[in-house]
């Protein structure tokens, strides 16, 4: 299957900085200047303390593996098996993404195992984030 056949996801105007941001290679992330917590998925206040006042950053791009599953359902774009994770980011916020450059066999997936993110165009317009295993020095 091509990438062509994969959803693509709708960029909406409090999330514009974030598709930007993977277009263009970065993991970009909010924080809060209220409460100074790092969150996500991208929205316009706080989760936690519902302040407004909240500015974007980039993210390292290094995380840890925090759950998955391996999916052999058929889905749209997608060959089956592939891993759909729960990656905690090392800011704090959790995020599902993709495990890609990995098979897609528990044996080679260990909770907490360090990640780090890719990016996988789709479009000119579309750039999703996904993790693989860091290669080298996990830090």
């Amino acid at each position: 299957m091509s990438l062509a056949d994969r959803p693509l996801p709708k960029p909406m105007p409090e999330t514009r900085h974030y598709w930007e941001g993977a277009r263009e290679g970065r993991l970009v992330l909010q924080s809060c200047q209220a409460c100074t917590t790092a969150y996500f998925p991208p929205r316009p206040f706080c989760p936690h303390c519902g302040s407004r006042e909240v500015k974007t950053f980039d993210a390292s791009g290094r995380g840890r593996l925090y759950s998955f599953i391996i999916n052999h359902l058929p889905a749209p774009g997608y060959d089956g098996p592939f891993i759909v994770a729960a990656v905690e980011l090392e800011e704090g916020p959790r995020m599902m993404a993709n495990i890609v450059d990995c098979p897609a066999d528990p044996a080679a997936l260990t909770i907490d195992m360090p990640l780090e993110v890719t990016f996988e165009r789709r479009t000119d317009e579309i750039t999703v984030p996904q993790f693989r295993p860091v290669r080298g020095d996990a830090r």
